[in-house]
């Protein structure tokens, strides 16, 4: 199940089906709310909306395939964290996950000079960097930590990385048991050919 991040789509899998295939493996990818063609459902990206969504085709893949295993990027790792904490997985891959939203968007608060309480007042914020603050978004991942996540997982981060720190994705590998490969000079999208080079012989590497 291969699961896009913001601004991806379902076609962004076929790098990674064409080296899943040599190795036994089919890849069932869909457009998440707001990306591909579901363009004007963008109001729906969002993790109550997202994750009966990620549940419905958790169960079709299920009932046709005798394991299934997870690829993630960026947001769609962490809207695969909060709906599959408790599935029998039977690997997953993570590219620049954002493990801590709420980390992430206080973060994207101080970039803004934001409070919690001009947020909580105004409701919606927009920002000068292309992101949206929204308080309801950010309360409910204030009351939804990641606590749970028992599948295998290889992690593919970019030293570079501007959402999320290396301290922070460290720790959480630690404490989820996760292989961690850091790409130097990376970044959190990666999208230049040496960054796609690398993504690609590490994906062989841990699909193998």
């Amino acid at each position: 199940l291969y699961i896009h991040g913001q601004g991806g789509c379902k076609e962004e899998a076929k790098t990674f089906a064409e080296i899943a295939q040599t190795n036994g493996c089919q890849v069932l990818s869909i457009d998440l709310p707001g990306h591909g063609e579901r363009k004007t459902e963008i109001e729906n990206f969002n993790p109550w909306c997202v994750m009966p969504e990620l549940a419905q085709v958790m169960n079709y893949a299920k009932q046709n395939w005798q394991s299934v295993s997870l690829f993630a990027q960026s947001i769609g790792a962490y809207f695969s964290m909060l709906t599959f904490p408790q599935e029998k997985l039977e690997h997953a891959l993570f590219v620049s996950p954002i493990i801590d939203m709420e980390y992430l968007i206080k973060r994207m608060m101080d970039w803004a000079s934001v409070t919690e309480e001009q947020l909580k007042k105004e409701k919606i914020i927009s920002t000068t960097f292309g992101q949206t603050l929204i308080w309801d978004y950010f309360e409910w991942v204030q009351k939804h930590p990641i606590k749970i996540w028992n599948t295998k997982t290889a992690i593919l981060y970019g030293e570079h990385d501007n959402l999320i720190e290396q301290n922070v994705i460290e720790n959480f590998a630690a404490q989820f048991n996760c292989g961690l490969t850091v790409m130097k000079n990376g970044e959190h999208w990666f999208h230049t050919a040496e960054e796609i080079d690398f993504l690609n012989e590490w994906t062989v590497s841990c699909i193998k």
